[in-house]
């Protein structure tokens, strides 16, 4: 590859860098203003969305807004914004990248305001010159009423939706948090 050529790869990374960007914040607000139409162009016609805990998985664009949908149903008024966003390019497939994304929430399921905290590990495609999702993943490491939050990272039991109580979808899965934990312990 010669110096001209790489110029033009890393110039062209960093306009897609910024066009991803804004495709994770316009999904924020999309969210946020219970925009279906908006959200639908979002994501590829084959798009998958996952969540370890498994409570919101949808397979296809028309899946992924119908999951939407019963979410906005319940949900009022919310407020997301991202945070860190790191994104890596595929080098053998120029329309082909993966990211994660640092999220908070503020939202209000069944009229009760609730926090969260999360992570999205995301797979990315150009489709007609347009980045969208291929994958989206959210991980939580909290959602809970605010009223439970001053409480909400003592425990494993961190999540709650729908009146359920489950364990947080990290960190305690990561192999670091074990690799730390097995090597050093916890002193609490």
């Amino acid at each position: 590859m010669s110096d001209l050529e790489d110029l033009v790869r890393r110039v062209e990374n960093l306009e897609a860098r910024v066009e991803i960007a804004e495709l994770t914040s316009a999904y924020a607000v999309a969210c946020d203003e219970h925009d279906m139409p908006r959200l639908k162009t979002l994501f590829a016609p084959d798009a998958t969305f996952d969540s370890p805990s498994k409570l919101m998985v949808a397979n296809g664009r028309d899946e992924i807004l119908a999951m939407f949908i019963r979410v906005f149903k319940v949900r009022g008024p919310g407020y997301h914004w991202t945070h860190d966003h790191f994104v890596r390019f595929d080098s053998a497939h120029p329309d082909r990248a993966t990211g994660r994304v640092l999220s908070h929430a503020e939202t209000c399921p069944s009229n009760e305001v609730s926090l969260s905290g999360m992570r999205y590990d995301d797979d990315y495609r150009r489709v007609d010159g347009r980045w969208v999702f291929q994958k989206r993943v959210i991980n939580f490491l909290y959602y809970v009423p605010a009223k439970d939050y001053a409480q909400a990272l003592s425990g494993p039991m961190r999540i709650t939706m729908g009146g359920n109580r489950l364990a947080g979808d990290y960190p305690e899965s990561l192999p670091a948090w074990q690799s730390f934990d097995r090597e050093h312990g916890r002193s609490v």
